[in-house]
This record gives structure tokens, C-alpha cells and sequence, in this order.
């Protein structure tokens, strides 16, 4: 049986080496390499595709469903509003700041340990895999995405996200929207009453104001947002067209696909097309064993406005994992360290329950 408190103190190890460490989406090579030799240290075997590192436990039996650990390990670039050094792991008042520590370096640490700890026992319902992907910020094309085909079946995964190691059973999905508001071009000093611009305002509207029927319990309503528009080159030349991006958070009632035949239905636009249908949103079952396992434990159940690799399963999914989503991506960063202890001990017992 492995000493639950050394895991720590090593995920804590190499949580200060991740942070001091550049890995931002597309760059994770060097972080890749630190996790590589991490396991190594453990004696764990793995497999690595791009810059995503993967594990089986050591039994591991094709008859057996698989259920995965997976969190990333790039990260956002950091802020202006950063007064420490983001590469530089320091910790005070029991406090581990740097760029990563939160979105997901505790996370990614902690089951990482609890991946060792289970690795060479015999484990009765599933097999388990560990996988510490890259590009997960930026949606990229060669995060867990790519991984999924040289996996076996995914029957069963734990995300790892800051979530207070409460049970996020549901995860809205996300579209991205871009539309276009024709109107007639013409000199700034003439009349004109087709201004694209000034048509915009309509669409603006609806996004603001337009309701979906189906509302979620977990995940509340579907969320339209409009976040860019863009017009114009002159100031006295009226632009034939105004485009529009629209941020559209999807609740677990709706596919990608509904929202998207609904929106062309109905906004009042010339055009508009979603740049992916790929990340939807996600789910357990409430009675699925992982969640009533960790109901059991006195852990809370919530949906989760935010995206994460949990889009691109398509599989129950559990998110779980140390730290506290409102510092992802803020200046100063930073995740308590009797978060992580307590994350791995949460995540060994809630496993030892279903393993």
C-alpha cells in the first residue's frame, strides 16, 4: 500500500516544478516532460501522444470498463494585473501561488497521486487510466480531443477542475456564433436609412432578451451573450456590413445542433454559422455510483457554467478537483496546499468506493 502522505508531499513537488515551468497551449513540451519523468519516478509505465501523457494501472483487463482521471496541464498566459513573478512557486500563509497552481495544476497533482496509489492493486469494477493532457485553454486540436482514439472505450471520467471537491455533475456546453447585419454602404453625409449598424441594434437585442423553453435543473437556462462586434474603417463611410460574435452557453436539455437550427430560425440576421458543434455539454446520472459515492462522502452536488475537457467525452463525466474555479485565469493566482492534501485524500477515498 502506498504512504497517502508522501504522494502528497511528491504531487507537491511537482505541482512547484509545473508552475515554474512555461506551458502554455501548444507549448507544453517541457511540462510534458516533467510528468514523464514523474512517473518514471514511481515506476509507472506510459505512453505519450503530442504532448498528452497517459498511464493504465498495472492489471489492467480488457473485460473491465475503463474510467478515466484526466486534467491538463497548459495553461492561459498570464495577465497584466500579476505583482508576483507567475513562474515563480512561492508559498505564503499556506497559500501556493504562481500561473497554473488553481486551472489545474492542483487538480492534475492530485490525481495524478491518487493514480499511483491505486497503479499496482487489483481493482474489481474498472480499470483505471490517468491522463494529463495539453490544449485544453484553447480548445486546440491535439488535447484529450486527439488522445480519445488510441484510448479504449471511455465508460466512465473524472475531469479534474477547480470545484471546492464538489461534485459538478452536469457542465453547460459552448457555441461560438459569428453573424453578419447587412445594410447599403454610403458617404457618412448622405441619407440613409439601411445602416448596418444601426440594424445591428435589433440583433442585439433579441441575443440580449430571447429565452429557451428548456430550463435545466442542474445547468439553469441556455445563455446567449453577445461579446464582439466589429464595423467600419472610416468615419465618414457607412460599412454594408456589421459582424457579430455571439457566446452561447448550452444547458443539458438542448444539443449543439437544437440551438444552432433554432438560432438560424429565428435571429434577426443576414448570416450567421457556429464555428464548432464539437463541445456540448456534459452529464452523470445522479445515480451513477461515482456521484452517489461522493453524496455519500458529504460532498455537494451543482451543475457548472464553465467549460472543460468534459466536452469532448461523450461519456458520463464527473468534474471534481482542488481549488476554487473564480481564481482560474486572475492575477496572482494561487491554490491553498491543504487543498491538494485534501483533494488526494478525497479522490482515494471516493475511488476506493467504486474501484
Amino acid at each position: 500500500m502506498k504512504d497517502i502522505e508522501k504522494l502528497k508531499k511528491s504531487a507537491l513537488t511537482l505541482l512547484k516544478n509545473l508552475i515554474a515551468t512555461p506551458s502554455f497551449s501548444s507549448e507544453e513540451d517541457k511540462t510534458a516532460i516533467l510528468i514523464e519523468n514523474w512517473l518514471d519516478l514511481h515506476d509507472i509505465p506510459f505512453k505519450r501522444e503530442n504532448n498528452n501523457i497517459y498511464a493504465f494501472n498495472k492489471y489492467y483487463d480488457e473485460s473491465k470498463p475503463n474510467l478515466l482521471l484526466n486534467s491538463h496541464h497548459d495553461t492561459v498566459k498570464p495577465n497584466s494585473g500579476y505583482t508576483k513573478d507567475p513562474f515563480k512557486p512561492q508559498i505564503e500563509d499556506g497559500k501556493l501561488y504562481g500561473l497554473g497552481s488553481n486551472d489545474a495544476g492542483g487538480c492534475l497533482v492530485s490525481l495524478l497521486a491518487s493514480f499511483v496509489y491505486f497503479y499496482d492493486q487489483p481493482l474489481n469494477n474498472y480499470n483505471l487510466i490517468v491522463a494529463a493532457t495539453a490544449e485544453e485553454e484553447s480548445s486546440g486540436p491535439n488535447g484529450l480531443n486527439s488522445l480519445l482514439a488510441s484510448l479504449p472505450k471511455i465508460d466512465v471520467g473524472i475531469v479534474g477542475e477547480p470545484t471546492l471537491m464538489d461534485l459538478a455533475v452536469a457542465e453547460k456546453g459552448l457555441l461560438v456564433f459569428d453573424a453578419k447585419v447587412h445594410g447599403t454602404p454610403s458617404h457618412a453625409a448622405h441619407p440613409n436609412n439601411n445602416n448596418s449598424i444601426y440594424n445591428t441594434l435589433k440583433a442585439v437585442e433579441w441575443f440580449r432578451d430571447y429565452r429557451f423553453e428548456k430550463v435545466s435543473e442542474t445547468l439553469g437556462e441556455v445563455k446567449l451573450t453577445v461579446t464582439q462586434i466589429n464595423a467600419g474603417k472610416q468615419h465618414n463611410v457607412v460599412p454594408a456590413t456589421t459582424e457579430l460574435v455571439i457566446d452561447c452557453r448550452v444547458n443539458d436539455k438542448y444539443t449543439n445542433q437544437e440551438i444552432v437550427d433554432i438560432v438560424t430560425k429565428l435571429a434577426p440576421v443576414d448570416e450567421i454559422k457556429p464555428r464548432t458543434l464539437r463541445l456540448g455539454s456534459s452529464s452523470i446520472p445522479v445515480e451513477h455510483p461515482l456521484v452517489q459515492a461522493g453524496i455519500a462522502m458529504g460532498r455537494k452536488t451543482y451543475g457548472s457554467p464553465t467549460l472543460s475537457d468534459q466536452a469532448v467525452l461523450y461519456c458520463p463525466s464527473l468534474k471534481l478537483g482542488p481549488g476554487y474555479s473564480l481564481r482560474s485565469h486572475t492575477a496572482d493566482e494561487f491554490i491553498y496546499v491543504n487543498e491538494i492534501e485534501e483533494g488526494i485524500s478525497i479522490y482515494i477515498e471516493l475511488l476506493s468506493k467504486v474501484l
